[in-house]
């Protein structure tokens, strides 16, 4: 009783007082007070990143790299990546239901017309021995409304719809952007396969030699038979690697191919060297306060909130009465040729209203439901922003390692060589043992394949920040 009374309030204070919007307004998110990333004890942050300001990020990021394939390949996926192509759609899709609910919430009119052929039964009317005659009746009119929309349940329609529209632009966004980096990420990891299976193959080269030199050694009676065992079982086991690093080729080319939209049979993937893919010497990277304001998966989220509070608006209006303005000009008669006399026509004109009085609580359940999609949808944004600086922070860290592990690597690579040319030296001079060959060799192969690894990783961390930092797609293929 006390919600039917306060309904009949808040419905005369309205039709008194005007329109008003019932429901909550939607507060943009507050940005983070963080000035950084950086959890304490994270390792010192690497000096080719510095903290900036959303203007100096990087604009097609991918060219950062300085590779013409790379860019290419790039542009060939923003072009013909189907899953792109299903992003627009879908945001003309949204766009075009945003437009339909705007005009849904002003004035409309509709035009109508009939012609009817009918028996009129005398009989339900009392007439008793009056036949009952069959006339023909043609018809044509318009009918126009228009709701006052007291308590804004429209208003907050069109807000939700546009809030939709842009979670769905945002959406589109990152598909551009993960993309980028998907295409970039993959095309790192060819470039790091071609260069191990190069390096592989040099690398079976140096086992055949051994094996060459230990067979000499048993030849002039230097060594046993059994001598040339272990190296043709190091030359086995690097053979067997070959296959499976192919393997990995041939499925990152195909990769790439869905990527840029193709069938693999119909497109060929770049020959990219690792080198080429020079690593940028700066990345400039959101402040955390602009992050938020910049990453579309963020922004998409914040819409999505915008959305929900919008709805709970939505399912309020819907307790409170609606009122409209209707009207009606009918013309009717029972020939075509006297349709358009005025003594055929007919009209109405008046407000109408309409109010909920039974509906088993379904509409104040309507309206917690919206309470409750609104939280959340919150607690949505607030993991998003959550999970977006946790990204940050761990290639921020990456990053300050990796350049590190490449020297150290490199330095491993060099001194593993050295040591398996002065190992090798040593014993076609009678000097250290065949193990001491073997061991070196293994040694110099592992720091040879890891060191490339090391160069892959940062440059795959480098592309992982410019997307996980927003770094704009834009470009020609726009």
């Amino acid at each position: 009783m006390r919600d039917i009374k306060t309904l009949i309030a808040v419905s005369a204070i309205a039709l008194l007082t005007g329109c008003t919007t019932v429901g909550p307004d939607f507060q943009r998110p507050a940005a983070p007070e963080a000035i950084g990333y950086a959890m304490a004890g994270d390792p010192a942050a690497s000096p080719i990143v510095s903290l900036a300001s959303s203007s100096a990020t990087a604009r097609q990021w991918w060219t950062s790299f300085n590779s013409a394939d790379l860019n290419a390949l790039v542009d060939q996926a923003l072009k013909g990546n189907p899953t792109l192509q299903q992003a627009d759609a879908a945001l003309t899709r949204v766009r075009e239901l945003e437009r339909a609910q705007r005009g849904d919430s002003g004035p409309t009119a509709r035009l109508s017309g009939d012609a009817q052929r009918e028996r009129i039964n005398t009989a339900a009317f009392g007439i008793e021995g009056f036949p009952s005659p069959t006339i023909n009746v043609f018809s044509i009119g318009t009918t126009f409304k228009y709701d006052l929309d007291l308590f804004g349940g429209e208003r907050r329609k069109d807000e939700t719809a546009a809030a939709r529209t842009e979670a769905q632009r945002q959406r589109t966004d990152a598909a551009y952007l993960n993309l980028t980096g998907a295409v970039v990420s993959r095309a790192i990891e060819l470039a790091a396969l071609r260069s191990q299976l190069s390096a592989l193959d040099g690398i079976i080269k140096v086992d055949n030699e051994t094996v060459a030199m230990i067979k000499r050694g048993v030849q002039a009676g230097g060594e046993p038979a059994a001598a040339v065992n272990p190296a043709e079982a190091q030359l086995a086991e690097d053979q067997a690697r070959r296959p499976s690093i192919l393997r990995r080729i041939a499925t990152t080319r195909h990769a790439l191919a869905l990527l840029v939209g193709q069938t693999p049979a119909n497109w060929t993937a770049p020959e990219i060297d690792l080198a080429e893919l020079t690593p940028p010497g700066s990345i400039p990277v959101n402040l955390p306060s602009e992050l938020v304001r910049k990453r579309p998966d963020i922004l998409a989220a914040e819409a999505d909130l915008h959305a929900a509070t919008a709805t709970i608006g939505v399912a309020e209006a819907a307790r409170y009465p609606s009122v409209s303005l209707d009207a009606s000009f009918v013309l009717t008669a029972l020939h075509p040729e006297d349709l358009f006399q005025y003594d055929s026509s007919g009209w109405t004109a008046g407000p109408s209203i309409a109010a909920p009085l039974f509906n088993g609580g379904a509409l104040k359940a309507r309206q917690r439901a919206a309470e409750a999609g609104a939280k959340e949808a919150d607690a949505v944004y607030r993991q998003t922003v959550l999970s977006a600086f946790a990204q940050v922070a761990d290639l921020l860290s990456a990053l300050s390692t990796d350049r590190d592990l490449i020297a150290a690597q490199t330095r491993a690579r060099d001194v593993a060589a050295e040591n398996a040319r002065l190992a090798s030296l040593g014993y076609e001079n009678g000097a250290g043992s065949l193990i001491q060959v073997i061991d070196a060799q293994r040694q110099s192969q592992g720091a040879q394949l890891a060191s490339i690894e090391a160069e892959a990783l940062l440059r795959a961390d480098m592309a992982a920040l410019f997307v996980a930092t927003a770094s704009d797609w834009r470009g020609a293929a726009e």
